[in-house]
């Protein structure tokens, strides 16, 4: 227990040691500390999730999903540590608030920084099924746009297909309507299209003749026919109309599960809006509920430091950072006399040392001078 009190203790950025000599203040930088561990660690998940995700598909994405959300967490851990042990409760309220809101701004951009991957893991199945949707919006415009630039480029040949169609439907109905009179004629059935002689006669061969003429050109159009459908569909084996169609349940669900964090973040702000533009109001407050609840966790520590009123350990501490001032201004102050009686006692010593050269020297000169 006295390891995990510790532990938490460190997480606050306390001074241990001074900690230890107010009971009455441990409980609430375990607190502190607990909420700044455990800020981290979600922050790790949220980073190893977003990576995992960057890396979808890859044999090391857990791996590097892992190693990730580890470093990120411990920056966080590093950041939320430095900003509340920065904090210190000299000075009146409004100045501790001014001192506090750089920290609390980025306190709530760490914390939204820190929601995002965990309502894309909250809102997992919501997000599948609008990326399904979309996914399935996307392939049904990409076969209009082929289509449409299809029947632009091939206008033409589109309109002779259909004309040939249409020759050709008019042909078998003619033909059909024709073989019966002929038929008529041959058994002698009176109508006003027919003479009402039976037998096989001029007015029959006349028909026959006329039929045939209609069957001939009926075989001509159904090959320029059979032609053109042969080439309009190796047209749209060129233009990718017949390689493209629309996803089935099998590949949306594949689709889905290697989407990317960027396209599973905009599936997430579109779960705020309904198909008709109009805002999602469930989604949307259950959506930003999870974003202010993270901000607000992030912001904890730095509020609880801000809220609580000065203690004994703060004003312990507080002595303590005077006296480490003062005691550095004494090593200052120290460190200087040391370094002018240093200088002080070189200096006498290299005056005497230029003496005695100097009385060696005129010794040498006047012997010289004698000697010559």
């Amino acid at each position: 227990m006295k390891k995990i009190t510790r532990f938490f203790w460190f997480c606050s950025g306390a001074h241990t040691g001074t900690l230890k000599k107010y009971p009455i203040e441990q409980n609430k930088y375990v607190g502190i500390g607990a909420t700044i561990f455990f800020t981290a660690l979600f922050a790790s998940l949220s980073g190893g999730y977003a990576m995992y995700f960057v890396f979808n598909g890859s044999a090391f994405a857990v791996g590097f999903a892992i190693l990730f959300g580890l470093i990120w967490g411990l920056a966080i851990f590093n950041m939320d540590r430095y900003i509340v042990s920065s904090i210190n409760k000299e000075g009146t309220t409004n100045q501790q608030i001014l001192q506090a809101s750089p920290r609390i701004l980025l306190a709530i951009m760490i914390g939204i920084v820190i929601s995002r991957p965990l309502e894309l893991k909250i809102f997992d199945k919501e997000i599948r099924d609008k990326l399904k949707s979309a996914y399935l919006k996307g392939q049904s415009r990409k076969i209009d746009t082929l289509q449409k630039t299809y029947n632009q480029k091939y206008a033409m040949e589109l309109g002779k297909n259909t004309d040939l169609k249409k020759e050709k439907d008019s042909l078998e109905k003619d033909i059909n309507r024709s073989r019966y009179q002929m038929n008529q004629e041959v058994f002698g059935d009176k109508s006003n299209q027919t003479s009402g002689i039976k037998g096989y006669g001029t007015y029959a061969k006349q028909k026959e003749a006329i039929l045939q003429e209609k069957q001939n050109r009926l075989k001509t159009v159904t090959e320029d026919l059979g032609q053109m459908d042969n080439y309009l569909g190796a047209r749209k084996d060129f233009e990718g109309l017949n390689n493209t169609r629309l996803f089935n349940s099998h590949e949306l669900d594949s689709l889905s599960n290697i989407a990317g964090f960027s396209d599973r973040n905009w599936a997430l702000g579109q779960l705020s809006y309904n198909d008709d533009g109009t805002r999602n109001l469930d989604i949307y407050l259950a959506i930003s509920f999870i974003g202010w609840l993270f901000i607000l966790f992030e912001c904890l520590p730095v509020f609880v430091k801000l809220m609580s009123p000065k203690g004994p350990y703060d004003v312990a501490l507080s002595k303590v950072s005077e006296a480490n001032i003062y005691q550095a201004e004494k090593e200052k102050e120290r460190n200087m006399k040391v370094t002018d009686e240093v200088y002080d006692h070189n200096l006498e010593e290299d005056i005497a040392r230029q003496k005695k050269i100097i009385s060696a020297q005129s010794e040498y000169d006047f012997e010289r001078h004698n000697f010559d």
